[in-house]
């Protein structure tokens, strides 16, 4: 895809991470230097299929759990220089 403008709108980054949860019931991680960063996507179906594929390749530990993370919603570059 060409380095344009037009390319640069169509992207929202998403980001998908897991590991093993302390509990089930909460999203909080066991060990947070054990938390795997799987990658970074420029659409959300491309990061679900990402995360999907993690997360079937763990699905024997109950406690291991993998997060899409809608990182275009968390980040305003705009912003940073204000």
């Amino acid at each position: 895809m060409p380095d344009t403008p037009a390319a640069d709108a169509s992207q929202l980054l998403h980001l998908v991470i897991g590991g093993e949860l302390r509990h089930l019931d909460a999203p909080v991680f066991r060990d947070l230097s054990k938390v795997e960063f799987v990658g970074a996507y420029g659409s959300y179906a491309e990061a679900r299929q990402a995360w999907k594929a993690r997360a079937q390749a763990t699905v024997d530990n109950a406690h291991m759990r993998f997060f899409i993370l809608h990182a275009h919603r968390m980040i305003d570059p705009r912003g940073d220089a204000a």
